[in-house]
Order: C-alpha cells, then sequence, then structure tokens
C-alpha cells in the first residue's frame, strides 16, 4: 500500500482573515471619519457624504451648453461646506415703495440684540426719512418697481446682492413695509439661524393661476412638470442666496417669458421664480411654506389688510398658533394640501413674522408688543 502523501498547510484562511480585516478595518474607518469628497463617496456612504447624494445630477436629456454650465456653478455652490463664523446674523431686508411706517415696532423688537441682525432697505419709489437710528444709513441703491413684473425679483436679488457682503449674514429675509414680527427676537433668530432649511413657499398648482401661466417658451431648461408657484416673502439660507446671486440661466427664462399679459395669460415673475428655481436644484433643501402669514380667505387679487379695530390679543395668538401650512390649487376642483410646519422635525407655529397691517395700527400694535410676542 502506498505511503499517503502529506499535504501543505492550507494557507488560504490565513489571507482570507487578512483581506477581511483589511475590509472591515477601512469600512470602520469610513463610518468613524466620514468621506467628504466624490471618490470616496462613490464607494462609502455615510453622514458626510449626503451633499454628493443630494446634488449628483443625472440628466433626463442631453442638456445645452448653458444648462451644464449653470450645473457645475450650482452643484459647487451647494457641496461647499457649510460657512461658519462666529457672529452669526440675520439680514432683514425690506422691500418697500417709501417709508417704513413700523419702524419703531421694529425698534422695540431689535433692541438690545445690536450685533445680530443686519438691516437693508429697497424703496423703489422714494426713499423718507427714517424715524429709527436702526434704519438710517441702511437703504440701499434702488430701482422702480411695478406690481408682477420682473423688476420685483431684480429688486429681491439686489437687497440679497447687498446683504451677501457681510459674512456673517447666515439667513436672509424679505419683509414689506406692512411686516410685523410675531415673536420675540430671540425665538425668531434661534429659529431661523439654527433651521436646516430655507423657508421658501412651493407647491404645484395644475390650475389655471399656477400650470396655466407656464410658457412653452420656457423649455427645454424648465418644463412644466417643474413649475412651481408660492409667497414671494421667503427666508432662505446663506447657500441658496448664493445660489441665486449665481443664477442667470433661469432668471432669463423668467425675464423673458413670465410676465402679465403675455400670451393672454398673467405670469408674476415674484410668485413662480423662486419657488420653480429650488424645486429644481433642491426641494429637499425648502420647507415649501413661508414664515409670513399673509391672509387670502377674502378671495381677492390682494390679501386682507388689517385696521385698528382688527388688532386684539385674540388674532395675534390665533395667527401665532398655526401649525399647518395649507395650499389650495386655482383649479375648479380646489384640492387643498395641508402640511405640518416642522422644525428639525419638532412641529412648530409656521409664522414668524405677518403683513397685510395698515400703518394705523402701529400704536396698538406697540401697546400689545411686550404681551404678544412673549407668547409661544
Amino acid at each position: 500500500m502506498s505511503e499517503s502523501r502529506q499535504r501543505p498547510p492550507f494557507k488560504g484562511p490565513r489571507w482570507i482573515i487578512t483581506l477581511v480585516a483589511l475590509v472591515t478595518l477601512v469600512v470602520i474607518t469610513a463610518l468613524v471619519y466620514p468621506p467628504r469628497n466624490s471618490v470616496t463617496c462613490y464607494m462609502f456612504s455615510g453622514p458626510g457624504c449626503q451633499l454628493y447624494q443630494q446634488f449628483l445630477f443625472v440628466p433626463s436629456r442631453e442638456l445645452t451648453d448653458t444648462e451644464a454650465a449653470a450645473q457645475v456653478v450650482t452643484n459647487e455652490i451647494m457641496n461647499l461646506p457649510e460657512s461658519k463664523t462666529a457672529n452669526p446674523k440675520i439680514a432683514f431686508m425690506f422691500l418697500t415703495p417709501g417709508a417704513l411706517p413700523f419702524e419703531p415696532l421694529w425698534e422695540m423688537f431689535l433692541r438690545g440684540h445690536e450685533n445680530k441682525f443686519s438691516i437693508y432697505v429697497h424703496a423703489s419709489k422714494k426713499s423718507s426719512a427714517h424715524t429709527s437710528n436702526y434704519f438710517v444709513g441702511r437703504d440701499i441703491h434702488s430701482h422702480k418697481v411695478a406690481w408682477g413684473q420682473i423688476s420685483m425679483v431684480d429688486a429681491e436679488r439686489r437687497l440679497l446682492a447687498h446683504a451677501l457682503i457681510d459674512p456673517d449674514n447666515q439667513h436672509f429675509v424679505l419683509l414689506s413695509d406692512s411686516c410685523v414680527p410675531l415673536f420675540d427676537f430671540n425665538y425668531i433668530y434661534n429659529h431661523l439661524i439654527f433651521a436646516n432649511l430655507s423657508f421658501i413657499d412651493c407647491f404645484e398648482d395644475p390650475g389655471p393661476h399656477g400650470n396655466g401661466r407656464y410658457s412653452q417658451h420656457m423649455l427645454p431648461e424648465v418644463e412644466k412638470k417643474d413649475f412651481r408657484k408660492g409667497s414671494q416673502w421667503f427666508s432662505m439660507k446663506r447657500r441658496h442666496a448664493i445660489v441665486v446671486m449665481a443664477d442667470s440661466l433661469y432668471y432669463t427664462k423668467f425675464k423673458l417669458y413670465c410676465r402679465p399679459k403675455m400670451e393672454g395669460r398673467n405670469c408674476y415673475a415674484d410668485e413662480h421664480y423662486f419657488p420653480t428655481l429650488f424645486n429644481m436644484i433642491d426641494p429637499n433643501g425648502i420647507a415649501n411654506w413661508s414664515v409670513t402669514h399673509v391672509d387670502w380667505s377674502e378671495g381677492k387679487w390682494h390679501p386682507r389688510l388689517y385696521n385698528a379695530r382688527d388688532i386684539t390679543p385674540y388674532l395675534l395668538r390665533k395667527i401665532k398658533s398655526i401649525q399647518l401650512a395649507y395650499h389650495v390649487t386655482s383649479d375648479l376642483k380646489k384640492v387643498t394640501t395641508v402640511k405640518p410646519c416642522l422644525w428639525k422635525g419638532e412641529q412648530r407655529p409656521c409664522y414668524l413674522f405677518a403683513r397685510k397691517f395698515n400703518p394705523e395700527t402701529l400704536d396698538r400694535l406697540m401697546y400689545l408688543f411686550p404681551n404678544y410676542t412673549s407668547l409661544v
């Protein structure tokens, strides 16, 4: 009987164990130190990859040259790390035809917080003497603004451009001459500065006052399925404000093809440009409601105007207690969409500001201010 050959020790398990150990080490390292560049994010997923995952653009069609260039610029901006500053501020940007009748009320609101805010005023018709020192010298170079025209968007972009010059400005709020604050400064400051979203109103309206305003001339860059509507009174993070400044492609489309009395329809750029832009480039980065309350219940072309007799603690508490955002389509179906107002997963009041208030309400509001702003 032949002698059985002795087999050499099997070395397979050793290199397999070594390989598994190396792979395990790499995976653990990726979890402990999240990847922050596009190559490692392609290989591993983790918290640091959120931006790359969110803004990995996969076109459904061949892009035009201008679209490709715009996509590169937008992605670069959106993938930049959040800017850090030792003194983050809110930029309050007032878009007004002239005087600001509620300056005394705003002074009460701002007093004692001088290092946490900046003010910018765009007076489209004429600037008048300011009654509060907080507003003195804060007017920017302005142009005339026509309701419903692209000049309204131009004024908003102009305000953003001036506010972005200050690197400490981290959140940008558009306000009108008839706006008033609903809470005290600290509550509003913390709500905005520490939010992870921009509060831009945005919803799809298939009716005549929504998609009915869309023009085929916006193709191929803006498709009808992406066209959105919303309130012009936005509140946005610095990153989004920079995107607005960098955009010329989509802005030009709205400048040329979204205007009153065009092709038998009335399109208002201030109601569609921002909602459509951010629906296309960062739909998950916006809240889809505005933090400025407006009462459209009267069914008119303009919202309800509050007069002195309307100003009661009950009215102010009622507005402040709203925690659901409503959108109603303009077609015959009048479909209503209801969404809870969430702040980092916590349901909170939807509105920090409100309009439109008649100047005659100033005394009544100032009398009630210490009480109504402190009630959350």
